[in-house]
Formats: C-alpha cells, sequence, structure tokens
C-alpha cells in the first residue's frame, strides 16, 4: 500500500491533491506543530485584475506558545471572512464555471468556522470530492501515534500497514532512507505536475489554488489533475 502524508493546507494547489490521488492512503497531519513563520495552512494565492491574490486566515497566536495544527483557533472572522468572499466573487465571477462552486464558497465563510482545522478540511473534502478523488483519508491525530520526525512517519506506515511512502522530489533529501529501510518501507518520490489551463486576467500563473483551476475549467479538472 502506498501512503502519503501531508499538513491541512488552506484551498491547496493542485499538486496537493494529485498526492492524494496516487496514494492509496492520505493521512492529514493535523496534531503535528503549527509552524512559527508564514505557511500554507493559513495562506494561499488566487488571481484577480492586479495579478497574484494572496488570502489570509488569520489566527490566535499571542500567548498561546507552541500549538498543535489542530488546537489553533480563527479570529476575527466577520472582518476576513467578507474580505475573502468579496475577493473571489471580484476575481472570479467571469470564470466559466463561477456558479458551481460558488455556492459552496459562500457557505463555508457563512459557516464562520471556530477552528482552522475544521475550515481547511471542509476545503479539502470538497475539492477532493469535485476532482473525483476518492482515497480514503485519516487524521494523524486519530492514530494515536507518539513519535517526531522520521519515526512519526515510519509509525504512521506500520499502523496503517503500508510499505510505500509517497513523497515530493524535492523532501526527499530531509529524509533519512535508513531509517524506513530498517522497518521494510521504501520511498517513492513524485513531482507534481506542471499544470498550464486557461486562466482570467492575462498572463498563467502556475500552482494558484486549486479553485482557481476549478472555477476556470470545471469538470475538466478531474483529468488534468489526475494524469499520470
Amino acid at each position: 500500500m502506498i501512503l502519503a502524508v501531508n499538513q491541512p493546507y488552506f484551498f491547496p494547489f493542485p499538486g496537493f491533491f494529485y498526492k492524494v490521488h496516487l496514494s492509496d492512503m492520505f493521512v492529514i497531519l493535523d496534531s503535528v506543530q503549527f509552524p512559527r513563520g508564514t505557511t500554507w495552512i493559513t495562506r494561499n494565492r488566487f488571481k484577480n485584475n492586479q495579478g497574484t491574490l494572496w488570502m489570509t486566515v488569520p489566527v490566535k497566536k499571542k500567548g498561546l506558545g507552541l500549538q498543535n495544527i489542530n488546537d489553533v483557533k480563527i479570529c476575527d472572522h466577520d472582518r476576513w471572512g467578507k474580505k475573502h468572499l468579496q475577493s473571489i466573487k471580484s476575481a472570479y465571477s467571469k470564470a466559466p464555471y463561477y456558479k458551481d462552486h460558488m455556492p459552496f464558497v459562500e457557505n463555508l465563510y457563512a459557516s464562520k468556522f471556530e477552528s482552522l482545522i475544521d475550515l481547511n478540511l471542509a476545503i479539502i473534502r470538497y475539492l477532493s470530492k469535485r476532482l473525483q478523488i476518492h482515497t480514503p483519508m485519516k487524521l494523524l491525530s486519530e492514530l494515536h501515534i507518539q513519535a517526531r520526525g522520521d519515526h512519526l512517519l515510519v509509525e504512521i506506515c506500520k499502523t496503517l500497514g503500508a510499505s510505500t511512502l509517497l513523497t515530493q522530489s524535492a523532501a526527499t533529501k530531509y529524509l533519512d532512507e535508513d531509517v524506513f529501510t530498517a522497518e521494510g518501507i521504501s520511498l517513492k518520490a513524485f513531482k507534481p505536475l506542471p499544470l498550464i489551463y486557461p486562466q482570467l486576467w492575462g498572463d498563467f500563473i502556475p500552482n494558484l489554488s486549486t479553485l482557481d483551476l476549478m472555477f476556470n475549467c470545471g469538470p475538466k479538472a478531474h483529468e488534468m489533475v489526475t494524469a499520470k
């Protein structure tokens, strides 16, 4: 069984879902430490008439010290939620498949999530469904594993019975292959597909949020993301 893991990104880019597609089991790392600096867990890139549009979810950090991702709370929802929603409407109202996905986006921001993980999981599950990617997903917190680093990944594989860990090529240099080999686990590297598709607003910008792909390409996004 091929297993892959990833932190729960905010409106992930297509490469995230390509990774899900290539795996037999996908584990979302919800109970690892929330990064101190900038992170894809709270922000991502979209596109408007000015070019790249960054959107960020504000979270509570002050006085809380180190937090796990699944402990992080969202703050000032009314202010940033309305701003996000208006930005998406302004950027994509003329996109071919705007009406297909806007009901989800409107409901998402109307829901006023308290936890960052709940917001991101709602997004990941919706986009996976619309991309017709049905790989089973589990949360790390459900596995009750006490380990860190490479040993955490090994224990995830052993717990779920995986013989192969799928990793992005750029990440393999950070892994000690001997640790995995000793446990009978092989590493398999992949590179995200270099997708190029019709976009609004001028020159193509790669690796935007998958929502950009869905608004612009609709059902065709499935074939584009899952091509091998």
